[in-house]
């Protein structure tokens, strides 16, 4: 316990703390878009491709922070876009499409990578490394949460009608497509702000959880965004007191303590709990 508490008092426990809560709670704000929307696995694939913008970014400029979170924002956006993209000027849907590309990209990426030597550095950016965030990539995080944030306030009645009827949305003259790509966006720079804390494989936890487990809890939209960034918040900090009495690597630890929150609101939810159910 002395040990924890004199860890506490380190510059890079400190930063790491706030680290948890500002990503944790931007990200579950912002998972509401994704729960709504009904494209967790496609964010999930998404957050794959931002593998090869990284490689990119190395391979040409080093390791430079700036350009690497460049590459990886391009790649993200190249990725989700473009399927978007080749899903509406052909045959192929968007599942196709964002399979295909996500996959090669990831391959890519891997391949570029192992040659330059940094198979090390791969671990860190598939499962995250939150303790060697530096204060740069905390305050781009922060940057990142509160666009996030503030945007979804302004545009929250246009998006929620188009989040449920998107042929009712364009009907208004709301400009659907803009909001589509606007979305994506958003989630991809959301992505990438977290890819150092947990990676790209755990970030689908954390860019769902929160929302799904206020998706059981309540009928009301609006508090699945502000509910939803609590919840990832909250459940982030307290994975952070957890990991290091229990020696959990945080990343990892973040993503239990998300999914046993949706696991209890699962079973004890009042109105659609199990138990609920049952009786």
């Amino acid at each position: 316990m002395n040990d924890f508490i004199r860890f506490l008092g380190e510059p890079i426990a400190q930063r790491s703390l706030w680290a948890c809560a500002v990503i944790g709670f931007t990200n579950g704000f912002v998972s509401a878009l994704v729960v709504l929307r009904r494209s967790s696995l496609q964010i999930g694939t998404i957050s794959c491709a931002l593998l090869p913008g990284i490689a990119l970014a190395i391979l040409l400029f080093g390791f430079m922070q700036l350009s690497i979170l460049i590459g990886a924002i391009i790649a993200g956006l190249a990725v989700g876009l473009g399927s978007l993209f080749i899903s509406r000027t052909g045959k192929a849907d968007h599942d196709t499409a964002l399979s295909i590309l996500h996959t090669t990209a990831f391959a890519m990426g891997y391949i570029i990578l192992v040659r330059l030597g940094l198979q090390q550095k791969v671990d860190d950016w598939l499962f995250g490394n939150i303790m060697s965030m530096g204060d740069t990539d905390l305050w781009i995080a922060w940057g990142i949460g509160s666009l996030a944030v503030l945007s979804i306030t302004v545009l929250h009645r246009p998006l929620i009608i188009f989040l449920f009827d998107p042929r009712a949305a364009a009907a208004m003259g709301i400009p659907t497509r803009a909001l589509s790509y606007g979305i994506f966006t958003l989630i991809i720079l959301v992505l990438v702000s977290s890819l150092q804390a947990v990676g790209a494989f755990l970030t689908l936890g954390l860019l769902v959880a929160p929302a799904a487990s206020m998706y059981l809890l309540t009928d009301k939209v609006s508090l699945m965004f502000w509910g939803g960034g609590l919840i990832g918040g909250l459940g982030s900090v307290l994975a952070f007191f957890l990991s290091y009495p229990l020696g959990w690597h945080l990343g990892a630890t973040i993503i239990v303590v998300l999914g046993t929150i949706f696991l209890l609101a699962w079973i004890f939810s009042p109105k659609s709990g199990l138990l609920c159910r049952k009786r």
